[in-house]
């Protein structure tokens, strides 16, 4: 199959282009600068500049654009920052999808679409919660409008915290862990609905093709089945490095470090990945520890 990707250069961009391409598919990735090459293409979203004859003919879009929440403090220039470098290009590529007749566009979300849950289990059915992050993931879905009214299959991945050893979160963690400084957040009590970058992957692509995910359209939760606390999550990354964490980071050090990030991981969702399990898919790594094992193996931590 053809596909194109936005946003290919980041950590799951990377991941799903090399695994497209290993399997025979063809890539082209979007990119905002001059292309290095037949696999990309240039576009500029802020300038509504999208390169229709790369689309024209492709079996999918894959918009993963979106600058990273919590790579910095949440100011009012960021969040607006946050909000621009989504809905703008969502907008685009869905009107792109529409005019084209692709026949489907697989887009970025997140979990914090459902906002604080505490410990109620989410699934893809619950509605959307309060937050900053959870109106923008509502206002980040309904950009793909356009696409899904023309008819096109529209996939909304709502992606928590994913686990690879070389992007995301779980470098921070580790370094943090075995310098002895690894502990829970606040009450450690919060849910981490998490999955790896392996089994990230493995969602994408078999949403992409596959019999049994054709019929697969809207919201589907990219969380392993297993979702853990903070708490339990510390545990495991410290026996797995071999460190111990028992330290605890209050509340008010992390708002003074992140501003009204710190409110979205001192909450959480118990998200469960419902339609990917309807569906048929099997996870490769459903286990935290086993992703953990598997990535510290990898990389040689």
């Amino acid at each position: 199959m053809r596909v194109v990707i936005a946003g290919g250069s980041g950590f799951l961009g990377r991941h799903l282009t090399c695994a497209l391409r290993q399997s025979g598919d063809g890539v082209t990735a979007l990119v905002r600068r001059a292309p290095r090459g037949p696999g990309e293409a240039g576009w500029d979203p802020v300038a509504g500049v999208v390169p229709f004859a790369v689309i024209d003919g492709a079996d999918a879009v894959v918009n993963l654009c979106g600058a990273g929440i919590g790579d910095r403090r949440w100011t009012d220039a960021r969040r607006e920052v946050l909000r621009t470098s989504r809905i703008g290009p969502t907008e685009l590529l869905s009107a792109a999808c529409a005019k084209l007749s692709v026949p489907t566009l697989v887009n970025a979300s997140a979990v914090g679409y459902y906002g604080d849950r505490g410990d109620d289990v989410v699934t893809e059915v619950d509605g959307p919660g309060d937050g900053f992050l959870a109106r923008l993931c509502v206002d980040w879905e309904a950009a793909t409008g356009a696409a899904a009214a023309a008819g096109v299959r529209v996939v909304n991945l709502r992606t928590g915290l994913v686990l690879g050893p070389n992007g995301g979160m779980l470098p921070r963690l580790v370094l943090l862990t075995k310098t002895l400084l690894g502990g829970r957040l606040g009450s450690g009590r919060q849910w981490w609905p998490w999955i790896s970058v392996v089994d990230h992957v493995a969602a994408v692509r078999f949403l992409l093709r596959g019999s049994d995910s054709r019929a697969v359209h809207g919201p589907v939760n990219l969380t392993a089945p297993t979702p853990v606390t903070n708490a339990e999550f510390t545990r495991a990354l410290g026996a797995v490095l071999h460190r111990p964490t028992p330290w605890a980071i209050p509340p008010f050090a992390l708002r003074a470090a992140l501003g009204d990030f710190a409110g979205e991981i001192l909450t959480g969702q118990r998200a469960l990945p419902s339609v990917l399990k309807r569906s048929g898919f099997t996870f490769l790594q459903p286990e935290l520890t086993t992703a953990l094992r598997s990535f510290a193996l990898a990389a040689r931590l």
